[in-house]
């Protein structure tokens, strides 16, 4: 299993728009094969922060549908960032 982490900085005032613009990219993950799980979402404290968390079964599957990333406009949006992958072996209940 493929878990993807972290987080995105944007401008305050944008990011409510830049969740929206990424509504129908959260659908098609969603839907693709080999998705476990897709989110993006506001961060409760930080107004600039968007929460990104991703379970995918296959590095395959997560590069099949990740193709070139987010677009230049989106990617423009973005001050700073921390996401990482991370490659699980093992899962348990907590």
């Amino acid at each position: 299993m493929i878990i993807v982490a972290g987080w995105l900085a944007v401008a305050p005032e944008e990011r409510a728009t830049y969740l929206e613009e990424c509504a129908e990219a959260v659908r098609l993950a969603r839907e693709a094969d080999g998705c476990l799980e897709y989110a993006l979402g506001a961060d409760l404290l930080d107004p600039g922060r968007i929460t990104v968390y991703e379970r995918w079964e296959s590095d395959a599957d997560l590069e099949r549908f990740r193709g070139s990333g987010p677009s230049d406009e989106q990617s423009a949006q973005i001050l700073d960032a921390s996401v990482a992958r991370y490659r699980i072996s093992a899962v348990e209940a907590p």
